[in-house]
């Protein structure tokens, strides 16, 4: 091998296209020209476990309970399906512009497909990572990619030819375990939180061509378990607002590293200790919840906390409690906040006077919530393998995806509300038409 080929292999793209012909590339106009076949729902691959009851020496009652015991339910309403993973399916994340996703998951590896086509077209493979994939995030012009694993390691890969490639950027290493990552909403930013309890704020820059540390904070004491960044008035403002599993929310001036302000348990929260696993935002008002089931809003601006709620009496077992997902109704005319606990309610608070409007309930625990825009159409999934969409203003159940065998870690939302892409824990993404 010449030199000149060692050094383009050095420099090649850890980013594996499954073809290089024209028709690989993603045009986002393409997606309006779909047609979707109503009659062909694609299935995913069976399951090898089927048992051979000619081999079974029973009796008839034995039989019965025998065929109720190993009865599976292979509904399948799903459009397409993505079934390249080897392990579960821990994160999936949409392109801001381009019908294509992201998939994370437990085989260490993330995956670039298209949602437009049927079946999907394998876009690339994300490689590098050591353990399971946990974490992704676009930037929001959708030219920058950050992936996260439990190893520490993220990663950054830039775009080009339209979305077809994506070349490594920059990679990190800053912690022994990376429980999140977020993309800022607006900016070249992105934040990961540890493990150990810090917080990292990372810029992608382009004039250097290299990621810049702007801030790495250390004021929590255990797991930081999610980030928010707050939009600010221009450029100059980067303020991200942490919470933790020992019951502490910070709010950090990105560029300083300052804390403008730290909640404490007991002192702030009026005797709660409560470890905090979710948060969300809307404008300036941000909403927490606990793993004991408390939630939370309080004011960004001020630091003060507007209330505090107990989502559910007379549980017996606490971990029912947790509250794993939390959602703004981005509509102001429409003032809900949806909330979603292990024990499978789905509880929609009136934020005006925090009053519980309704109780959606689903018979396993509740793994992300989100509205479609600015509307009152609620998504969320659930470990029952199911993904559902509701009319939050009435209750009303709108769709149900089925065809997954265990639960849903995640979905993504696409095409302003007519698809939704799953990441099963059996290894396997869907793609539901909805509408």
């Amino acid at each position: 091998m010449s030199a000149q080929e060692s050094h383009n292999t050095s420099e090649a793209h850890q980013v594996e296209d499954a073809q290089s012909n024209e028709e690989e590339f993603i045009d986002v106009n393409e997606v309006g020209e779909e047609v979707y076949d109503d009659d062909g729902a694609a299935q995913p691959p069976p399951d090898d476990d089927d048992n051979d009851a000619d081999e079974m020496e029973i009796n008839d009652e034995e039989d019965e309970h025998e065929h109720e015991t190993l009865e599976i339910d292979m509904s399948n309403n799903s459009w397409s399906y993505f079934d390249k993973h080897q392990d579960s399916v821990f994160t999936i994340v949409a392109h801001p512009r381009l019908p294509m996703v992201l998939t994370g998951g437990g085989d260490n590896v993330a995956y670039l497909w298209t949602t437009h086509s049927q079946p999907p077209k394998f876009v690339g493979e994300i490689q590098g990572h050591t353990e399971s994939v946990i974490s992704a995030g676009f930037t929001n012009d959708g030219k920058y990619l950050i992936t996260a694993d439990m190893n520490g390691l993220v990663q950054v890969f830039k775009t080009s030819k339209g979305g077809e490639k994506w070349n490594k950027f920059g990679e990190l290493n800053e912690v022994g375990e990376v429980l999140f990552v977020t993309a800022h909403p607006e900016l070249n930013y992105f934040a990961f939180g540890a493990n150990d309890g810090s917080i990292w704020v990372y810029q992608i820059d382009e004039e250097s061509k290299s990621l810049v540390q702007i801030m790495s904070g250390f004021s929590h004491t255990l797991e930081c378990n999610g980030a928010v960044f707050i939009p600010g008035k221009d450029e100059n403002d980067l303020t991200l607002v942490s919470i933790s599993e020992d019951g502490t929310v910070v709010n950090w001036n990105c560029f300083t590293g300052a804390v403008n302000y730290k909640l404490q348990p007991h002192d702030d929260f009026k005797g709660v200790e409560s470890p905090w696993v979710t948060i969300k935002h809307y404008g300036h008002v941000i909403a927490v919840g606990g793993r004991d089931g408390q939630l939370s809003i309080i004011n960004n601006d001020t630091g003060k906390i507007l209330t505090s709620v107990k989502t559910l009496d007379n549980v017996e077992d606490v971990a029912e409690l947790s509250i794993e997902a939390l959602c703004w109704c981005n509509n102001k005319n429409i003032n809900l906040l949806a909330v979603g606990l292990v024990s499978g309610d789905v509880l929609l608070f009136d934020t005006q006077q925090w009053r519980l409007r309704k109780n959606l309930k689903v018979d396993d625990a509740i793994t992300k919530l989100e509205f479609i825009n600015d509307t009152p159409f609620l998504v969320g999934s659930s470990m029952n393998g199911k993904i559902y969409k509701w009319d939050a203003r009435t209750g009303e159940e709108l769709f149900v995806g089925v065809g997954h065998n265990m639960g849903i870690l995640d979905f993504a939302i696409l095409e302003n509300g007519k698809k939704v892409a799953t990441a099963g824990d059996e290894g396997v993404s869907l793609l539901f038409v909805t509408e």
